[in-house]
């Protein structure tokens, strides 16, 4: 298990009115990332945002920039978001036929490679792959919309990956996605999760300040 627990509130859930002053606010609060899911309609039923967005974004914040790419075929994309300033490119094992190219692309650019698998594939399929990863991205639940239900039951995907970095004598980090909040980031960590993507439970709050220290608060009791 990882001492360091980070939390990456999700740009998803945030005021895009005033979303300068609620990242410096998540910043106060203990955040260190901000997760940004850029979604295209065909890899999930859902559009979000862009490379335009993340570059203005990367003006206003020096938060780093866990850039969670669910879109079809992402390595036709990989220049465009790390010239953006995303600092880590996540992609989807399901999304791309050769996922290790893909990896290797993400390094090469000089920025963290992680991967991410759906709720329904088997964590095994990242096995061979993970010399090649940063970061291993667990969604616990269906890609594609925020304020869903989190998926108690795919916390042994991270034990498992947890298991396999000490087997293998590597060290990246356990992303959980999907539904995190205070009533459930202990677990994340307890299972071996150290980076907590958490969105309306932050950003979609009254005081993300608070909020953030909440959530960071549970997970480390």
């Amino acid at each position: 298990m990882k001492d360091h627990i980070i939390l990456a509130p999700s740009l998803l859930a945030a005021n895009f009115a005033e979303v300068g002053a609620q990242l410096a606010e998540i910043k106060a609060g203990g955040a260190e990332y901000l997760h940004l899911d850029v979604m295209d309609g065909f890899f999930v039923p859902n559009i979000s945002f862009g490379v335009p967005v993340i570059k203005s974004l990367r003006k206003a914040t020096d938060l780093f920039f866990d850039t969670h790419l669910m879109i079809e075929r992402p390595e036709r994309y990989i220049a465009q978001f790390v010239s953006a300033g995303s600092d880590l490119i996540t992609f989807h094992y399901e999304a791309t036929e050769d996922p290790a190219a893909v990896l290797r692309q993400i390094r090469d650019a000089g920025v963290k490679a992680a991967i991410s698998v759906k709720p329904n594939t088997p964590v095994e399929v990242l096995r061979d792959l993970l010399p090649l990863c940063d970061m291993v991205l667990v969604m616990t639940v269906e890609p594609g919309f925020g304020g869903q239900k989190f998926m108690a039951d795919m916390m042994p995907k991270v034990e498992k990956l947890a298991r396999w970095r000490e087997e293998l004598g590597l060290s990246y980090d356990i992303e959980v996605d999907g539904g995190v909040g205070v009533e459930n980031a202990r677990l994340c960590v307890e299972s071996g999760a150290n980076v907590l993507v958490a969105g309306s439970s932050v950003l979609g709050k009254p005081s993300v300040r608070e909020a953030a220290q909440a959530v960071l608060s549970a997970a480390k009791q």
